[in-house]
């Protein structure tokens, strides 16, 4: 008795949005995305039909604004260097160190780009269900354990995801490897990488869906999503066209492995531009 009626929706044990009545009166809705990368829940006053955006503080706001412009020129930068790294694999105007190299840079910057998204994630504005309907700003972190946020699980995939596809490009300056190795070291880490990053556009999806299919045509936010989804689907056809068969040596297709790399890196670096916009 005496609690503030609430309505959670969500995908599976995520809760990504929540609508509650304030103590004074109307309604309050908090969404995961808003709230994390904007920095805005909605509210309705007490006899209004129309419901308006209140703000973080201006230290969330700031920090909100720092940490997307970092994700986002991190997203664009990596991505136009994988696409780089395509373009001279397929059209053969460098030697393979060369193309290790920029692709080993650009993996730098999708490093850093996946951490600051974690970051956003953790430092984000929380809400107070049942409370007034404002957004608090928590004190800064570096790291968190949140699982149970699928804003903060999608992005821990996608460092993850990254870190891994670290090791696919690392390992690909060796030399001299055997079929078997070449497999193990190089194609396995980068379809691990892959799948990784198909899971965490899945999350992003839920988050923005609340659990259900959904196409939001002016929602920048589910742009952003969905053409780094098909970024992550690109890329991982590209991983499954460059797995070399033992029987002869040679990939299953190079053509297809470098075109669907470049644009799929095309696609992350379009993600990238599109969420400078996602900013409060």
């Amino acid at each position: 008795m005496g609690q503030p009626e609430q309505r959670a929706e969500g995908a599976g044990p995520f809760t990504t949005r929540l609508t509650w009545r304030p103590p004074s009166g109307g309604t309050a809705v908090w969404e995961s995305r808003p709230a994390r990368r904007r920095g805005l829940i909605a509210l309705t006053p007490p006899g209004s039909a129309a419901a308006r955006y209140a703000s973080a503080d201006d230290i969330a706001l700031t920090r909100l604004r720092r940490l997307n412009a970092v994700a986002a020129t991190a997203f664009v930068i990596g991505g136009a260097l994988f696409a780089a790294g395509a373009a001279v694999a397929q059209f053969g105007s460098g030697d393979a160190l060369t193309c290790a190299s920029v692709y080993f840079t650009g993996g730098l910057f999708f490093n850093t780009g996946g951490y600051v998204s974690l970051l956003q994630a953790v430092n984000g504005p929380r809400h107070v269900p049942g409370g007034e309907g404002a957004l608090v700003t928590p004190a800064w972190r570096w790291w968190s354990y949140e699982p149970t946020r699928a804003d903060w699980l999608g992005a821990f995939v996608l460092f993850a995801g990254t870190l891994v596809f670290a090791v696919n490009l690392l390992d690909s300056f060796l030399q001299g490897l055997t079929v078997q190795q070449a497999n193990r070291l190089v194609w396995a880490p980068d379809v691990i990488g892959c799948v990784l990053f198909l899971i965490s556009g899945h999350l992003g999806f839920a988050e923005i869906c609340h659990g259900r299919p959904c196409i939001r045509r002016r929602d920048l936010g589910w742009w952003i999503v969905a053409v780094n989804q098909l970024g992550s689907v690109l890329f991982m056809v590209s991983a499954l066209a460059a797995y070399t068969r033992p029987a002869t040596g040679s990939l299953v297709s190079a053509d297809v492995a470098n075109w669907g790399t470049l644009a799929g890196a095309l696609c992350f670096s379009l993600g990238g531009v599109l969420q400078y916009y996602e900013r409060p």
